[in-house]
């Protein structure tokens, strides 16, 4: 089995910064795509970024240029570091990972973090 932990989330002023942290663990052969998403209050979840094992990434436009998606595979991490927050952007954080596990190491499952709540005064 497969466990995502979210770790940084808190209460920021507007223009701060907050960085959070997903790590997998369990019996893992390999993760393709690490993801961040948000759902606000009264509003559908939405993807904020992405990053797949290549390398490549791609953000929300309502965060290009404040927030930065990096992982580290050897340690089955994803971080979001969020940059010049904005009172939009208070939500629940959620990551996402497709993970191909040891006793399935030819498909992938999704997974998906509790959630990390992230508030932002203006």
């Amino acid at each position: 089995q497969v466990q995502l932990v979210e770790s940084g989330g808190g209460l920021v002023q507007a223009g701060g910064s907050l960085r959070l942290s997903c790590a997998a663990s369990g019996t893992i052969f390999s993760i393709n795509d690490m993801d961040w998403y948000r759902q606000a209050p009264g509003k559908q979840r939405e993807l904020v970024a992405l990053s797949n094992r290549g390398g490549s990434t791609n953000y929300v436009d309502s965060v290009k240029g404040r927030f930065t998606i990096s992982r580290d595979n050897a340690k089955n991490t994803v971080y979001l570091q969020m940059n010049g927050l904005e009172s939009e952007d208070t939500a629940v954080y959620y990551c996402h990972m497709k993970v191909r596990s040891r006793a399935t190491p030819f498909r992938a499952y999704d997974y998906w973090g509790p959630g990390t709540q992230v508030t932002v005064s203006s």
